[in-house]
């Protein structure tokens, strides 16, 4: 089997890789010298040029309050190119998994959200991720839309490196603490996104770490774990405005997973004791 990776140098990618390296699967992975995703004439050139018998769609525009100014690439990346990606693979008979998130839900109530629960984005992040959704299912069968939410890895930015950024000049720190999901580890998620790939068990899917927390709540355990003496302080998200809205809710049901015979991911204590310890092991820490 061989698979196209796209977005390799970003955290979900750059894992997808490495999990195919060590199952010593044949794959490719895209960066954006190989070609650009607003260029639709150049992305499915490159994927109709290398073959290969499925694309793990880990690319995206995920500055969510910056696309609240830049829709239009946003959507280009996040819709068109997603079309053009599932279209070639309608062509060269591959499958096709698509990277989601839980933005595409308006985050009301405190229920776990059901893959086929009504969508409501609050953001132009979350409808240009709905309207991929929606582009792939529209061309491809043979596909998978994978929604996360929270995630961190070793290959980019993210909460806990933000977090212990500002944990070296301040001593105290307010988290928003009413918007509740489950981080997820891009090296957990890579585990289940390779075996998915290699299956037929094609629908949409939520895949998170297990167990939810708080912003805060999260924040704490970062410090706990690293033994860093900051005091959280929780605050509402009213109190800390964004530019583009953020669902209160991204509490998302694994129930599909289960259905279809796959593994949920550890807890996500256990998960971020791990990236942590791989922090450590490179200096970050």
């Amino acid at each position: 089997m061989k698979i196209l990776v796209t977005g390799c140098s970003g955290q979900l990618g750059f894992d997808v890789c490495r999990e195919l390296t060590k199952r010593r699967i044949d794959y490719y992975g895209a960066v954006r010298k190989d070609f650009d995703l607003i260029d639709g004439k150049a992305a499915a050139a490159f994927v109709a040029a290398y073959a290969p018998d499925a694309v793990i769609h880990c690319a995206a525009y995920t500055d969510v309050d910056r696309a609240e100014d830049e829709v239009n690439v946003c959507r280009k990346i996040n819709v068109d190119a997603a079309r053009v990606m599932a279209r070639v693979c309608k062509t060269i008979g591959a499958k096709m998994i698509y990277v989601s998130t839980d933005y595409v839900f308006d985050g009301i109530g405190e229920e776990f959200y059901p893959v086929n629960g009504s969508k409501a984005p609050l953001n132009v992040y979350g409808q240009s991720k709905s309207d991929g959704e929606e582009a792939v299912r529209g061309l491809l069968d043979e596909c998978f839309i994978v929604r996360t939410s929270w995630v961190f890895g070793i290959n980019g930015n993210n909460f806990v490196r933000t977090m212990l950024r500002l944990a070296e000049s301040h001593d105290v720190l307010k988290v928003v603490d009413d918007q509740v999901g489950s981080p997820t580890y891009t090296v957990d998620l890579a585990v289940l996104l390779c075996d998915m790939v290699m299956s037929d068990k094609y629908g949409i899917y939520h895949a998170t770490n297990e167990g939810i927390c708080s912003w805060a709540e999260y924040a704490r355990e970062i410090f706990r774990q690293t033994k860093i003496s900051v005091q959280v302080v929780g605050q509402s998200a009213v109190s800390y405005p964004t530019k583009a809205k953020r669902p209160l809710n991204s509490r998302l049901s694994k129930k599909s997973l289960e259905d279809a015979g796959f593994t949920r991911l550890p807890d996500w204590h256990d998960a971020l004791q791990r990236y942590i310890q791989e922090l450590r092991d490179k200096g970050s820490v």
